[in-house]
């Protein structure tokens, strides 16, 4: 598609001339820093003034450039800059990016994120212009796919390429590997069908990082041996909002050979355990992985999840054990389950109530006082609480009755049981 004609936009050498001009940024930076232009006899009127304060990172983004300007100037100003954020312009026209791109021969990163780039052809002549760039930025952009790969073609040592919210729901393969390329970071988008995944395998062999957070991908369909080839170098990825929901797609996070990282949150098959389950349920699940959604994962947590791991799973069918508990139980054996101990204080006792030859069952509060024991045993025993006694007797202990002289005393400071005696004894008058 070609491009239409944009005459409102603003160019690539009046938006640094402006922002980078010795009025908007007198200082320099220490020698050298400052790029000195010798005039060469240029229109009167020029943009550019005879010193421009230009880093040798630009960021110049939101600007409103949809075209480049004088080449000659951009050469002039530009040849020691290494990295160029072009993000949030107007630039929809490849040929005008190449001309920005191809005079700044030491550029190592580009972000053309947000420009408006869908359906726009890129020519092989112009991708050439970005032979030097290592990180590329194409978030937003809606770039074909077939672009993507006449650019991973035509740039040689790509190491970092961004594709997010792209709307991609499927990607086709490359017939030329690209072998530099390390981090492909391409999330929200549409991608479901591991078979899309798998293809990055092909074109990326030695991709060390995959980050595909926010793509609704239901399963890893792939083998052992599939998986293993295809992606032998990697090393993280990121299924974060995935649609992953079984339990043997975790398990086939194993097979890839060097995988030590995992990001893994807000799936669907997580969603009915605790936090503290999912965590110990997936690092049991993945003997290699040492940093487990932005984690490390001890040497003791690993542990303590690998025998939560066998308990969790005691009480299923055979048929129903996951391949890792068998693994596990060969290692730790066969578990007993935890005991279940209560640590909170009690708050009631069943005791016996013993008044002269009366007896009676009765369930106490023990954050009472003695004193409000005293109100409630009025209607027990028919006494009023100046008319009583009251002693505590301890059925295990081999010492007697204990009066409970202190009206202001906690019952709970007796260590009250089940099946203790309460002794009320009428006062004598």
């Amino acid at each position: 598609m070609e491009p239409p004609e944009d005459n409102d936009g603003r160019t690539f050498v009046e938006v640094i001339s402006e922002k980078y001009s010795p009025e908007n940024f007198p200082y320099r930076r220490g020698p050298g820093m400052g790029v000195v232009v010798v005039s060469t006899g240029g229109p009167q009127g020029s943009p550019m003034k005879d010193r421009l304060n230009l880093p040798s990172v630009l960021v110049l983004n939101s600007c409103g450039i949809s075209r480049s300007g004088d080449q000659a100037e951009i050469a002039a100003f530009c040849a020691h800059v290494m990295e160029l954020d072009l993000s949030h312009n107007k630039l929809q026209d490849w040929h005008e990016i190449s001309k920005i791109v191809s005079n700044i021969p030491n550029l190592e990163f580009l972000n053309l994120s947000s420009n408006p780039l869908a359906g726009m052809t890129l020519e092989p002549r112009w991708a050439e212009a970005f032979s030097s760039v290592r990180r590329l930025v194409l978030n937003n952009t809606q770039v074909s796919w077939d672009t993507v790969l006449l650019l991973t073609r035509e740039i040689p040592e790509l190491e970092e390429l961004f594709l997010c919210h792209n709307e991609y729901s499927s990607v086709s393969s490359s017939s030329m590997a690209c072998s530099t390329l390390r981090l492909l970071h391409i999330t929200d988008n549409c991608l479901k069908d591991w078979a899309e995944v798998r293809k990055f395998g092909s074109m990326f062999p030695c991709l060390d990082t995959l980050v595909m957070a926010n793509n609704n991908l239901s399963s890893i369909q792939d083998s052992k041996d599939i998986l293993q080839r295809l992606f032998p170098k990697l090393r993280s990825i990121n299924l974060h909002n995935s649609g992953l929901n079984q339990w043997e797609d975790i398990e086939k996070l194993n097979f890839f050979p060097r995988l030590e990282e995992v990001r893994l949150q807000g799936i669907p098959l997580l969603q009915a355990y605790t936090n503290a389950e999912r965590r110990s349920l997936m690092i049991a699940q993945l003997p290699s992985v040492s940093l487990l959604n932005g984690s490390a994962v001890s040497d003791s947590e690993r542990e303590d999840a690998e025998r939560f791991f066998i308990r969790y799973y005691l009480d299923y069918p055979e048929e129903e054990l996951p391949y890792r508990y068998h693994s596990l139980v060969n290692k730790y054996g066969k578990l007993e389950p935890l005991a279940e101990i209560d640590l909170r204080p009690r708050c009631r006792a069943q005791v016996e109530v013993h008044c002269e030859e009366k007896i009676e069952q009765l369930s106490i509060r023990l954050d009472q006082t003695v004193a409000e024991l005293k109100k409630q045993l009025t209607t027990v025993v028919q006494l009023s609480t100046n008319s009583m006694r009251l002693y505590y007797i301890d059925k295990g202990s081999a010492f007697g009755p204990e009066e409970m002289k202190y009206n202001t005393r906690a019952l709970h400071s007796y260590s009250i049981q089940d099946g203790d005696e309460i002794l009320v004894v009428p006062k004598t008058k």
